[in-house]
């Protein structure tokens, strides 16, 4: 039997380059949306003759976790978490007030990534097999960005430093662990929060402005994925991966 991979946030960006790269190497794909139903339907509808399932979550509230895991076939061999709200997002998941929007960016981005890890996790040890795959940011994951807002990194920072704990409890057992921590890369996220905000010049020097003079690609992370899932990337066990081109050792290049 094919292994199973469930991938939160799969209806767009990363996580779509994601559900794409892991259905083409056959494994049982289970993704995850909030609001995004008709991009969902799209998905599945561009993968025909392979196994993928889509399921509502909302990451945030504790019910539907309980749902989610009630829903799926079974507990995964793989999870990958890379669902979670940005600065353009969290506008409409929160309540009106700045406060509340920070505490859904904490809420969401990293208390609902713990409470769904320590659920998964488990059943993979029972099995003596699993593979935890966090996506954080480099911003908070790797570096800092002075102006960039707290919540959102803390956030991130919060996710990394859970992928870092959970290899270290689980150093001698048959679960690996990893965190991928993207940096300006090509999504719709990223679209709404900052690029489409700028006029055409401005976003040229933008870009030209980054790392190796371009945004990174989705399926540029999905491909990392993938193989962190393969059995040649255990060594790798613990390890917290700036994919960000260079920004993460060069952060001055967005913010001067």
């Amino acid at each position: 039997m094919a292994h199973s991979v469930l991938i939160t946030g799969g209806s767009s960006g990363i996580g779509r380059a994601l559900v794409e790269r892991f259905a083409r190497e056959d494994f049982e794909v289970w993704f995850t949306y909030r609001t995004g139903e008709a991009r969902a339907r799209d998905v599945i509808a561009s993968l025909p003759d392979r196994r993928v399932q889509a399921f509502h979550f909302d990451q945030g509230e504790r019910s539907s976790h309980q749902a989610l895991l009630a829903e799926l076939p079974r507990h995964p061999d793989i999870a990958i978490f890379n669902a979670g709200l940005g600065s353009a997002t969290v506008t409409a998941y929160a309540a009106e007030a700045r406060a509340d929007e920070d505490e859904a960016l904490i809420r969401v981005n990293a208390t609902g990534v713990l409470w769904l890890a320590q659920a998964v996790l488990p059943s993979m040890l029972d099995r003596g097999f699993g593979k935890l795959v966090f996506i954080s940011s480099v911003l908070g994951g790797i570096t800092q960005f002075a102006g960039f807002r707290l919540a959102d990194g803390m956030g991130k920072a919060a996710v990394a430093f859970l992928a870092r704990q959970m290899a270290a409890e689980l150093a001698q057992a048959p679960v690996d662990v990893f965190a991928i921590c993207p940096g300006a890369t090509e999504t719709p996220m990223l679209e709404a929060s900052t690029l489409s905000a700028m006029a055409p010049d401005t976003r040229r020097a933008f870009v030209e402005r980054l790392p190796k003079h371009r945004l990174a690609q989705p399926a540029e992370i999905a491909e990392l994925a993938c193989f962190l899932c393969s059995s040649q990337s255990r060594i790798l066990h613990g390890a917290v991966l700036d994919a960000s081109l260079g920004l993460g050792v060069h952060p001055g290049l967005v913010t001067g």
